[in-house]
């Protein structure tokens, strides 16, 4: 009979403290707190990767939570009823008095910490935990197939909403209002129009209005996990010159999916990355913005750079981002051992590019015309 979910995850754990001679580990950050309750959520401020509430999980499997007595009631009646996991609470505030609850709960153990919210003399959470979220379980790959199809849903909603005279803002409110109606938190939103897509790379929402182009980026989040896509739109009939930018950033994107292979280290499908900017005539390119990683429980788990070490495992996903001026791609997959799959690909109500690279083809999100 296969592990449940978290039984992978307190085997990758047990593995974890035993390499680093610890008991357990006190984990705050949202992506963290996400990852050990197999979904669950501890943020009230959008803007910090800090939480509300941590987890104690040890190495004998089982798991407390730790809150202030504002969150502790919504912690046991909401976020976490049903897990089995208790919920002790402190004073929100009486720092020494936290201070002595959590000690007592720790109880000597040698348990490291990925914050200092409670101000106690823990060992620092050792780097690579963050492997331990990198290869999605079956249960994750369903939650985050669901989590992009309604992300792919929902950019493409806000893309045919854009109207003549919009302005920057008025973009980013109707793609952020389709992100929350399709129950997804929105943690990044981009958004460009005309002369900006060409000037900037990482555009934020200006009052500027729209007259011919606008670009739209979204990273969401629902069950602690986090999905990427960028979409375009354009008034009037296209630019030969903008029309063979991006069949040549569809082929660009093509090719870096495509070489995205468990094993094959960063480095690696970086190479092979530059090596199509240059083949399409935009040698160069690349240094003029990140061209994404790995992501999951963090908008970018691992950034892809020339020469990383970094390799890539099965059943991760990826949001390679490449861009040349006034074009871009971006979408999430998933990398198995059986290929790729394209999980915010464009609906059958998107128009599409054919990419092309290395003798395969990929479909690929075209500009949407309105």
């Amino acid at each position: 009979m296969p592990d449940t979910e978290l039984q992978t995850k307190q085997h990758r754990l047990g593995a974890f403290l035993d390499r680093h001679n610890l008991d357990g580990v006190l984990l705050t950050h949202r992506n963290n707190f996400a990852w050990i309750t197999c979904g669950k959520s501890n943020f009230i401020p959008n803007n910090s990767p800090v939480g509300v509430a941590s987890i104690l999980a040890t190495r004998d499997g089982k798991r407390v939570c730790l809150a202030n007595t504002i969150e502790a009631p919504r912690m046991r009646g909401e976020e976490l009823g049903g897990t089995g996991i208790d919920v002790i609470d402190f004073p929100w505030w009486d720092r020494a008095a936290t201070a002595d609850v959590v000690r007592d709960v720790i109880g000597g153990r040698n348990i490291a910490a990925d914050s200092e919210t409670f101000g106690l003399p823990l060992p620092p959470l050792p780097g690579d935990f963050a492997e331990l979220r990198w290869s999605f379980t079956p249960e994750e790959v369903e939650r985050y197939r669901d989590l992009s199809r309604r992300l792919s849903r929902a950019i493409e909603a806000a893309g045919r909403d854009v109207k003549p005279g919009m302005t920057g803002h008025d973009i980013a409110g109707a793609l952020d209002h389709h992100v929350h109606a399709g129950r997804m938190n929105p943690v990044v939103t981009l958004v460009a129009v005309d002369d900006q897509i060409e000037a900037f790379r990482h555009p934020i929402p200006k009052p500027v209005a729209i007259r011919r182009t606008a670009m739209l980026v979204t990273c969401a989040e629902a069950d602690g996990m986090i999905s990427c896509v960028t979409r375009f739109v354009h008034f009037g009939p296209m630019s030969a010159e903008r029309k063979a930018k991006q069949q040549a950033i569809c082929d660009i994107d093509t090719a870096v999916n495509l070489a995205t292979k468990p094993g094959r280290t960063f480095g690696e499908i970086f190479a092979d990355l530059q090596r199509a900017y240059a083949d399409h005539g935009h040698d160069g390119q690349w240094k003029l913005h990140h061209q994404g990683g790995s992501t999951g429980y963090a908008g970018r788990e691992a950034f892809a750079t020339p020469g990383s070490t970094v390799r890539v495992v099965e059943n991760q996903p990826f949001a390679w981002n490449p861009s040349i001026v006034g074009a871009k791609q971006e979408d999430t997959i998933l990398c198995t051992a059986k290929g790729i799959e394209v999980l915010t690909g464009p609906s059958a109500q998107w128009p599409q590019v054919i990419g092309r690279a290395g003798g395969q083809e990929l479909p690929r999100a075209d500009v949407l015309v309105l």
